[in-house]
């Protein structure tokens, strides 16, 4: 088949990235062409707008930093989608976004699959990220060959707005992970401890997390550089708090760790790695986590 790809931020390049190294045809575009060039001499094809993407492929897929970039370019797209494509949305959107964008896109007569994704970009560049799948199950089928060449851990999670609240409870536990190792790592500078063997100690331990293994390392190194900004953690966690007032789920600690992301963008700006909450504490304690080894980025 072949897949249109819009969204090249780091997340889109890496999927879009994996696509074609699995032989897929694949037609990208980004409002920055630069983003495409790997790709392109890659053997991806560069489209020279949105619309035109939409008439060239087979089926679409986005990747967008917001659920109003998500609906404009859903409507630019729906005129000039061939009949019988489909629509496969990765951006993170609340599920009632999820099921208002689909009810647009079916009176165009397009049919939509969500499928966000967790792990990390770092893994998406391996094809190694988990996909969470809500739609109906044909189009599931229809696109598992492209979600096993971008990703290796595959999950249906029902129907659509069902991978919405599952990528939003993830990610929710993985801020509130990432405040906990931060408070861990800092307990062990404070305590005189070596850093680096206090988180291999950790990463051994009952209290180890995907989230201290990856991002506590590199709050050690002192990147903070996980691709994934301090906005984009409050866009997860508001929707996390949102759907615990709907469901009647007190959510003490995603609560808290909100109000720490609140504390990061106003000390660092919203475009701030995400991890950087760790820096929240050493500039309150004028303390610094750093240890020898670790790396600035994710391989």
């Amino acid at each position: 088949m072949h897949y249109g790809y819009i969204g090249l931020g780091n997340l889109g390049a890496a999927c879009a990235g994996c696509l074609v190294k699995a032989g897929f045809k694949v037609t990208v575009f980004d409002l920055n062409p630069a983003l495409a060039a790997p790709l392109v001499a890659a053997g991806a094809t560069l489209a020279d707008s949105a619309q035109d993407l939409a008439a060239a492929v087979d089926h679409v897929i986005t990747c967008l930093p917001s659920p109003a970039v998500s609906e404009k370019v859903l409507r630019n797209i729906l005129p000039h989608m061939k009949s019988g494509a489909s629509w496969v949305e990765m951006s993170t959107l609340g599920r009632d976004e999820v099921l208002r964008l689909a009810a647009i896109a079916a009176e165009a007569g397009v049919r939509m699959m969500e499928l966000p994704v967790t792990g990390g970009v770092h893994l998406a560049h391996q094809g190694k990220i988990t996909m969470l799948a809500g739609g109906d199950r044909d189009l599931f089928d229809l696109h598992h060959g492209a979600m096993q060449a971008m990703g290796d851990k595959i999950f249906h999670m029902g129907p659509l707005g069902s991978a919405s609240i599952i990528k939003v409870i993830t990610n929710m536990l993985a801020f509130i992970h990432l405040k906990a190792t931060s408070e861990a790592l800092m307990l062990a500078r404070r305590g005189g401890l070596d850093l680096a063997q206090a988180w291999h100690a950790i990463k051994a331990s009952s209290g180890n997390s995907f989230v201290h293994e990856t991002e506590g390392a590199l709050i050690l190194n002192g990147s903070y550089d996980i691709a994934f900004n301090i906005d984009l953690a409050l866009k997860d966690l508001g929707f996390a708090l949102e759907f615990g007032k709907e469901f009647g789920v007190p959510l003490d600690l995603a609560s808290m760790t909100n109000q720490t992301y609140i504390a990061a963008r106003a000390a660092y700006g919203g475009d701030a790695q995400s991890p950087m909450i760790a820096k929240l504490l050493e500039d309150l304690l004028h303390t610094d986590l750093r240890a020898p080894g670790f790396p600035a980025r994710l391989e």
